[in-house]
C-alpha cells in the first residue's frame, strides 16, 4: 500500500509539471528579451524540482494523502471536528447542528432571513425548529438542501453528496434538477447528476448521532472506510477476497477498536498492528 501511495503522489507531481512548463514556454515566447546565457542542466533540474515541490504542496493541501490531515478548505471552516470527535452547535434560535467526525462547515451570510451553511467535508445533522418558517440552506458540492421545520443530515464524500430526511421534508437542488424527499427517504447527487429517492430506516441513518454504527450486509471494504473516519491511524485492507465479505452488527463508536477486532474475527481476517495506529487486515 505504501508503494501505491508513493506512486500516486509521484504521478500527480509529474502531471503538475506539464501545465507549469507550458506556462513557462508561453511567458518566454511573449518576452521581448532573449536569454544570452545558456541555461545549465543544474538550473533546469533545480527549477523543475522547485515546481514539483510547489505542485506537491498544493496537491497534498487540497487532497491530503489517506486523509491524514485536514485540507486547506477544511482549515478555513468556521466549525470543524477532529477524528473521532462529534460536536453540537446552535447556529440560531431555530437551527441546531451536530457535526460528525472529520467534518467541517462554513457559515454564510443570511439571505432574506434564511440561514446559509456550507458543508465542506464529512457529515452533519441539521434540525430546524417547528415554530419557524425560516429556511435553512445547506450547500454541499455542486448542490444544496433546503428545508424548514425538518430534521435531516447531509454527508459529503469527495464530490458525492447524500441527503437523508429524518423528519419533515427536504428539497434537494443540483443545478437545474430538483427533487423533494420526505421522512425516511434518501437522495444522492454527484457529477453524474441527481439520483432517485430511496427508502431508508431513519433510526439506522441517525445511529451515529447516538454514538452507534450499524452495518447490515455491508461489504468489509465499506466497513473499513467507515471505521477509518472514527479512529486515529489507518486500517488497511490487503485482501481483495475479503473486501466483499458482508458485515452485520451494531457497534459503539467509543469502542471502535474492539469492534474492529470482532469484525476481523467474524470475516476470518488476520490482523497485524503497526506503530501509529496502522492495522493491516489480510
Amino acid at each position: 500500500p505504501y508503494h501505491a501511495e508513493a506512486y500516486a503522489a509521484a504521478t500527480a507531481r509529474w502531471k503538475a509539471l506539464g501545465p507549469a512548463g507550458a506556462a513557462l514556454r508561453a511567458a518566454q515566447a511573449t518576452s521581448p528579451q532573449r536569454m544570452t546565457r545558456p541555461v545549465s542542466r543544474r538550473l533546469v533540474l533545480g527549477g523543475a524540482g522547485a515546481i514539483a515541490a510547489t505542485a506537491a504542496v498544493a496537491y497534498v493541501g487540497v487532497r491530503p494523502p489517506l486523509a491524514l490531515w485536514p485540507s486547506i478548505g477544511e482549515l478555513a471552516a468556521d466549525y470543524r471536528t477532529a477524528t473521532g470527535e462529534q460536536r453540537r452547535i446552535a447556529l440560531a434560535d431555530h437551527v441546531s447542528v451536530q457535526l460528525n467526525t472529520q467534518s467541517s462547515i462554513a457559515l454564510g451570510p443570511a439571505v432574506d432571513g434564511d440561514n446559509q451553511v456550507r458543508l465542506l467535508a464529512g457529515e452533519a445533522a441539521f434540525a430546524t425548529s417547528p415554530e419557524t418558517a425560516r429556511l435553512l440552506v445547506v450547500e454541499a458540492g455542486d448542490g444544496r438542501a433546503v428545508a424548514s421545520r425538518a430534521r435531516f443530515d447531509v454527508r459529503r464524500t469527495g464530490d458525492a453528496v447524500c441527503v437523508n430526511c429524518l423528519e419533515g421534508s427536504v428539497r434537494v437542488e443540483r443545478r437545474a434538477q430538483t427533487a423533494t424527499i420526505g421522512a425516511g427517504r434518501q437522495i444522492r447527487y454527484d457529477a453524474a447528476g441527481l439520483g432517485e429517492a430511496l427508502p431508508i430506516d431513519p433510526v439506522e441513518a441517525a445511529a451515529w448521532q447516538n454514538g452507534v454504527l450499524i452495518f447490515r450486509f455491508t461489504p468489509l471494504s465499506d466497513v473499513v472506510a467507515e471505521i477509518n473516519r472514527y479512529r486515529h491511524g489507518r486500517v488497511i485492507l490487503l485482501s481483495a477476497a475479503l473486501a466483499a465479505k458482508p458485515v452485520n452488527g451494531r457497534f459503539q463508536i467509543s469502542r471502535i477498536d474492539e469492534a474492529l477486532g470482532w469484525i476481523g474475527q467474524a470475516v476470518g481476517a488476520r490482523s497485524r498492528a503497526l506503530p501509529g495506529g496502522v492495522v493491516l487486515l489480510s
